[in-house]
């Protein structure tokens, strides 16, 4: 090894091609084989198709069948692509740049989990009254599936602990609250033809027009309103729509049969989900009334609405010295966690505006704060 265990870590981890259309089998393998070593129970958790695993590990006493007392450290395994053109350095291995840490991952969020494997490592077993376990997911990415499919068959495992720390990168803040996300496809159907005789084929493209125009309309008044918990997201105090990626036609001299439109929304918590989903599908089909249209809500991931009373983030406030109450715009896995009892609160190193961009990098000084913070939480809550 070189540099310290934390920075060894931390290099093994970036250097893992973890982005989420890739397996990442041979990282979950890796610190599989580095936690049982150490003398943590492991266990892997396949997707369906057996290409990736959420890994989950156990330090101290045996866990219960329920959720009880310790403290759970969670992260996803997956990162974004790493194809933007102005990276000055190879995403994939860490780059030391002074006063950061450099890569793929570096704040959403493997640095978190360099922490959390380092701190885990150091632990004596022996020492903790209660455990302190590790979960690693998959495709949080995409829409947190290892979360999901994780929390499906909770059932059938050893309990985590219910309070969870989740190392998103938060600047270092404790974040309870954060909006959901609505995954949504239209689908307009055509009939195709030779450009040349457009009498005999149907434009699936030309009513996505009136579509768009009217989701314009929709996104508008939903920035107009004020849902419940809105005063806790100053930002953006509002349900985010956004048309995301259009699809359509093959060839300039064909009549196109189909147009896609994925468009996703970001629901506050406490909000009726199904009503929001219901809301654009008769916004679309108003819009095209005569038009062949397929609506599809594809995937949702949970907004996150934890107590302000609760245990695990009145401890991680007292040790920030946070008075504030601070939410995320962003989903993350805390939001099927929650859905299975777990009292969630987001808090890691970084800033989420550097993630998923080119020179992503993350703060030694919050490697460091963040060490000190969780090392006094995992005394306090398992000790």
């Amino acid at each position: 090894m070189h540099g310290t265990p934390f920075e060894e870590l931390f290099r093994r981890l970036i250097a893992f091609d973890t982005v989420s259309s890739h397996s990442n089998l041979e990282a979950v393998d890796y610190l599989a084989d580095l936690l049982q070593d150490a003398g943590a129970r492991v266990e892997r958790e396949l997707s369906e198709d057996g290409a990736k695993a959420n890994l989950l590990a156990w330090i101290g006493p045996e866990a219960g069948s329920s959720l009880g007392p310790g403290l759970t450290l969670s992260g996803h395994l997956d990162v974004v692509p790493a194809e933007e053109t102005d990276w000055t350095s190879d995403p994939f291995t860490l780059t030391d740049n002074e006063h950061r840490w450099v890569g793929r991952g570096s704040a959403d969020m493997k640095g978190f989990l360099a922490l959390a494997l380092e701190l885990a490592l150091e632990t004596d077993p022996a020492s903790l009254r209660a455990p302190l376990a590790l979960l690693f997911t998959y495709d949080e990415e995409v829409g947190s599936l290892g979360a999901e499919h994780l929390m499906e068959a909770h059932e059938t495992r050893p309990a985590l602990p219910r309070a969870v720390i989740i190392g998103e990168p938060t600047d270092l803040r404790a974040i309870r609250l954060h909006k959901g996300h609505v995954r949504m496809r239209i689908t307009l159907g055509g009939r195709a033809a030779h450009s040349g005789h457009p009498q005999e084929g149907r434009n699936a493209i030309e009513p996505a027009g009136a579509v768009l125009v009217a989701l314009g309309a929709l996104r508008r008044q939903l920035e107009a309103e004020r849902p419940d918990h809105a005063d806790f997201f100053p930002e953006v105090p509002f349900v985010a729509l956004n048309v995301a990626r259009i699809r359509g036609g093959d060839a300039i001299n064909v009549v196109p049969d189909r147009c896609v439109i994925d468009l996703g929304a970001r629901p506050l918590p406490g909000m009726d989900v199904a009503s929001l989903i219901e809301r654009v599908r008769t916004t679309v089909r108003d819009a095209a009334p005569e038009a062949s249209v397929i609506f599809e809500a594809l995937h949702q991931s949970p907004p996150l609405l934890l107590a302000e009373d609760a245990p695990v983030y009145r401890a991680l406030c007292d040790a920030v010295g946070q008075k504030e109450t601070f939410s995320a715009a962003f989903s993350s896995d805390a939001g099927f966690l929650s859905r299975a009892g777990h009292d969630c609160v987001l808090f890691g190193p970084g800033n989420i505006r550097v993630a998923h961009r080119a020179n992503e990098y993350v703060p030694k000084r919050d490697i460091s704060r963040a060490r000190e913070v969780l090392r006094s939480l995992i005394a306090r809550m398992t000790q």
